[in-house]
């Protein structure tokens, strides 16, 4: 099949390349990027107006699947991905049963294959069901093609235990994605520890239930060498200690999701479930530090730790309700509204963080993450000028639970296209 889109603005950070051009694919391959494409296509794809990026990799996704499936589906997440522009999602092992063996990481792939259509990457756990007692065959789901190993969703508390599984990940030539959290500290919080917290009535999470973690993590990597990514960064020393890491030389990256750069406490008016994810949402001095971080390039990535739930899980207090929130359907439009209309990134930043940057930390730059020739075609053709609401209704995900529903926004994806085939064309 061969598919020519006509008249883009093509941004690609691998090559620098910032301006109106053609790109044609054959089968799943990009085959030209030039001012002028005149060859016969199945499809011709007009995208005047409209940036042409490499299809945005989400390195931060709970697909629920197998074992939770009445929360989202390899196929549901797989929809909500193409809507979203996402066209690599890389999936949390946290499921029932939890993916911590070489099977259960081929089954996902080779159930996803068919059920999905965005390309899916299964993470494994670091330890047998994300106990913390034992490790995980790290090899084994190496071999598998995980990536990265993660026990999102929690810390691992066993220092000496996970710096065996950073040891064995750095010799697998995968990375370890840190959720950094010491449980000890958390003390039944379900929001930050602040005054908005007393006037709820609702125990806090401090910053160092955080960076307690990071800063532990960041020395453990440099102990062992292991490729270390943060995920869903929420505090301004975070972003400190990563920038100290990288003037160290360490290998660590970080990313931050729409929620935390965007949200504080401010916005919690009332109690509201929907309003609760871990980490939780911050105060403006750290908000303000996170946009900084990415607009100086201290944070590489932006993801969005995906978190479907049932609405009777999160139709309730934030005392009862459980963590997290959906955003595969909203970070495109959130990052461009919140970032790029207001300066904080250039559309290539934009570009770089949400694909490919994340090409880069799974070692996929060779084949995604540009939109050049001999890349596989995973592209995203996303509309600047399209103003428009947030309506969790719209969403393919089963979960509809956002804290930006009714949010005015500008950007939308257009057409989402996977090894060369469209999947999802608004």
């Amino acid at each position: 099949m061969r598919v020519l889109i006509k008249n883009g603005h093509v941004l690609d950070p691998a090559t620098g390349v910032d301006g109106i051009c053609d790109v044609l694919t054959e089968d799943q391959r990009i085959i030209g990027v030039k001012e002028h494409i005149e060859e016969q296509a199945d499809r011709v794809i007009d995208a005047k107006g409209c940036y042409v990026m490499p299809g945005f990799i989400d390195l931060h996704v709970h697909l629920r699947d197998p074992g939770l499936e009445y929360k989202e589906t390899l196929e549901t997440g797989g929809k909500a991905a193409a809507h979203g522009g996402v066209t690599t999602v890389c999936a949390m092992p946290n499921t029932k049963p939890v993916i911590d063996t070489k099977e259960r990481v081929e089954d996902v792939h080779t159930r996803a294959k068919e059920d999905s259509p965005v390309h899916v990457i299964q993470l494994g756990a670091v330890t047998v069901s994300q106990a913390g007692e034992e490790l995980a065959d790290i090899e084994g789901m190496a071999e598998a093609g995980c990536h990265a190993i993660s026990e999102d969703g929690k810390s691992v508390m066993n220092a000496s235990l996970y710096r065996e599984g950073m040891r064995r990940a750095a010799a697998s030539g995968i990375a370890v994605f840190a959720h950094c959290e010491d449980i000890h500290m958390v003390e039944g919080g379900v929001m930050n520890a602040d005054q908005k917290a007393e006037v709820l009535g609702l125990k806090g999470i401090t910053n160092a239930v955080e960076d307690v973690i990071v800063a532990r993590d960041i020395l453990l990597a440099k102990e062992t060498g292991v490729q270390l990514h943060l995920c869903h960064c929420s505090t301004a020393d975070s972003v400190r200690m990563v920038a100290e890491a990288k003037r160290d030389g360490l290998p660590v990256t970080a990313e931050v999701c729409p929620h935390h750069f965007i949200m504080t406490t401010d916005d919690i008016t009332e109690d509201d479930g929907n309003f609760k994810m871990n980490p939780p949402l911050r105060s403006k001095a750290d908000v303000e530090a996170l946009r900084e971080g990415l607009k100086n390039n201290i944070m590489d990535v932006i993801a969005t730790d995906h978190a479907p739930h049932a609405e009777q899980e999160k139709d309730k207090s934030m005392k009862d309700a459980a963590f997290g929130i959906v955003g595969l359907e909203t970070s495109a439009a959130l990052t461009y509204t919140e970032l790029v209309e207001t300066g904080v990134l250039t559309p290539m930043q934009m570009a770089e963080k949400m694909s490919y940057n994340p090409a880069k930390i799974l070692g996929l730059s060779e084949e995604k993450g540009s939109i050049s020739e001999g890349k596989i075609a995973d592209i995203v053709i996303f509309d600047p000028s399209k103003e428009y609401e947030i309506d969790k209704h719209t969403f393919f995900s089963k979960g509809k639970n956002t804290p930006f529903h009714g949010r005015k926004v500008k950007g939308e994806v257009r057409c989402t296209i996977v090894d060369g085939v469209p999947v999802y064309e608004g």
